[in-house]
């Protein structure tokens, strides 16, 4: 699939739900969001039903995300069935951690390829403050545990946050210098950050990679399907650091990607309130080809680029939480 500025669309990110088992002040705001009701939430059979739609008019790549899609019962159930589908060349998922470590096999046994998981802080009571409760010996355990179970190589997201924090960039960086994982610096986007968000607390990129370069020499790497990220390595280090710049410079040309929320709209940008009810539609009984025409109406209406900006006073829109969306 193509969409009218010739991009290729051929990857899909699924949010499974907008539950997560942590609140993190930047995704959560304080005062909490209703979750959607059970019965709005779109099935493991309706999932199925939409990828095996869209596996053969050109989806190769799925990502599961949430809310959190470990706090989901069953979740291996789902990731079999996915891998089952002809066509679907890779099948990952982003996690908060916490329950990595209980599952990390059984996601392996299920087909899982590979994991990211989003982690903001190094330092056991900062991530407890972010997270609102979190445990950080949890999640490093449930890393280490992925690494072991065959998720390689395991991808850690750090978003940094003026002030709250961009100090532990360089020490999330050196992490690559003893272990072969990919660490992502993501810059803060203003979807889901509540009242947390401003252009403030905004670290771009070009600050984040200078800051990674004090340690040492850093030199390009090109990895297969490396997406937005732009990865490099430090000589001789296992892993590779990689920059993803969402909002400087955006990666709008090169985006390649649908997002499907939990219940059931497809947005073809995450910046754009843009969306396709394929839900409604399922449950009142259409026929394959319907989902596809309106799968194939989302790549038509994907916008050229997003609106967002930290550059010539553009603004900021703000967007709803990010667990609504599916990060």
């Amino acid at each position: 699939m193509h969409d009218p500025r010739g991009r290729e669309i051929d990857y899909l990110r699924i949010s499974v739900t907008d539950r997560c088992n942590l609140r993190c002040f930047y995704c959560m705001p304080s005062e909490g969001v209703k979750p959607i009701l059970h019965k709005e939430i779109l099935t493991y059979e309706e999932i199925t039903r939409i990828v095996r739609i869209a596996a053969p008019i050109g989806i190769r790549k799925v990502r599961l995300t949430g809310g959190e899609p470990l706090a989901r019962k069953n979740i291996a159930f789902l990731v079999a069935s996915l891998k089952s589908i002809d066509g679907i060349e890779n099948l990952s998922l982003t996690t908060n951690g916490v329950l990595l470590e209980r599952y990390a096999e059984e996601l392996v046994s299920a087909g899982l390829d590979r994991v990211n998981v989003s982690l903001d802080s190094l330092r056991p009571d900062r991530y407890r403050e972010i997270t609102r409760g979190g445990s950080l010996e949890q999640v490093l355990r449930g890393i280490e545990k992925a690494h072991e179970a065959g998720l390689r190589p395991v991808r850690i997201n750090m978003v940094p946050i003026r002030g709250y924090n961009d100090d532990e960039i360089e020490e999330f960086a050196r992490i690559t210098l003893q272990k072969p994982y990919q660490i992502r610096f993501i810059e803060f986007m203003p979807a889901g950050s509540g009242e947390l968000w401003s252009p403030e607390k905004y670290v771009p990129v070009d600050e984040i990679k200078s800051i990674v370069g004090r340690i040492g020499r850093l030199t390009p790497v090109k990895l297969r399907r490396s997406g937005p990220a732009r990865y490099f390595r430090f000589d001789g280090a296992p892993g590779v650091v990689g920059f993803i710049n969402a909002v400087s410079h955006k990666f709008c040309r090169e985006c390649n990607r649908l997002r499907l929320t939990a219940d059931g709209k497809l947005r073809p940008c995450l910046f754009a309130e843009t969306e396709i009810d394929l839900k409604t539609p399922m449950r009142s009984g259409v026929p394959d080809r319907e989902i596809e025409r309106l799968i194939r109406l989302s790549i038509e209406v994907k916008p050229e680029e997003h609106n967002i900006g930290c550059r010539d006073g553009a603004p900021f829109p703000k967007l709803r939480p990010m667990s609504k969306i599916g990060g």
